[in-house]
């Protein structure tokens, strides 16, 4: 499977063991049952784009829109490819929300990849790749192909606080976690959402995009030669 990821264009690949989510909040509410695995597929976005944010949030935009559609269509083939070998597959798209009340989707890309050790949830709430930090568009496919799962990784934020100070509306609550919080307890989702939305009446952008978190977090910037 990681093989035709890779050749499909997939910059990271990992499986997770679904036992270490299940308490995780899912709609519906089942969507789990029968499903022992969950692949997280990948692509990194440009570190030029974000290196020029805010000026560039259009570019962003647009690089969204084409990442979001290049990890469905890989989802998707994947999951065929699944069934063709006789298991079940369902891919997660990429940014679908289902709920504007608490703004959250089928589930947690950002969950699934951290059990599968692809990364750690930063204090951005994002998820942050040792190669990529959080400069990455992520989905997902639930199986019970019997893969082998991957370790969750170690938090390495360390005492870091850069996306927290950088936020523009001050949505990220001052903490330090080793694991995954609950969202309340570290994020104001609605001011973020209110900026989010009005990032996406802007005609020039068009989608819920904001990147200033992803821009100034230092695993992104070492990897893009920016300031470390």
């Amino acid at each position: 499977m990681e093989d035709l990821a890779k050749k499909l264009g997939a910059d990271i690949f990992g499986v997770a063991d679904l036992d270490l989510i299940r308490d995780y909040p899912t709609i519906p509410e089942n969507l789990l049952e029968g499903f022992k695995r969950g692949i997280v597929i990948g692509v990194k976005l440009s570190d030029a784009v974000f290196d020029s944010l805010p000026a560039s949030r259009p570019l962003y935009a647009k690089q969204y829109e084409v990442a979001n559609a290049m990890l469905d269509r890989i989802a998707f083939i994947l999951a065929n490819e699944i069934e063709r070998r006789g298991y079940r597959a369902i891919p997660i798209p990429a940014s679908k929300i289902l709920k504007n009340t608490d703004w959250r989707s089928f589930i947690s890309h950002k969950a699934i990849a951290r059990a599968a050790g692809v990364g750690w949830i930063g204090k951005s709430l994002l998820l942050v790749t040792e190669k990529y930090g959080p400069r990455v568009r992520l989905a997902t496919i639930l199986t019970d192909m019997p893969l082998e799962a991957g370790e969750p990784m170690k938090n390495k934020c360390g005492s870091c606080k850069k996306c927290i100070e950088a936020c523009i509306v001050k949505a990220l609550k001052d903490s330090d976690f080793e694991d995954y919080p609950k969202r309340e307890e570290v994020f104001d989702v609605e001011k973020c959402a209110k900026k989010l939305q009005e990032f996406a009446s802007d005609p020039d952008i068009g989608y819920m995009v904001c990147g200033i978190c992803v821009k100034v977090c230092p695993y992104g910037l070492k990897k893009s030669g920016g300031e470390s």
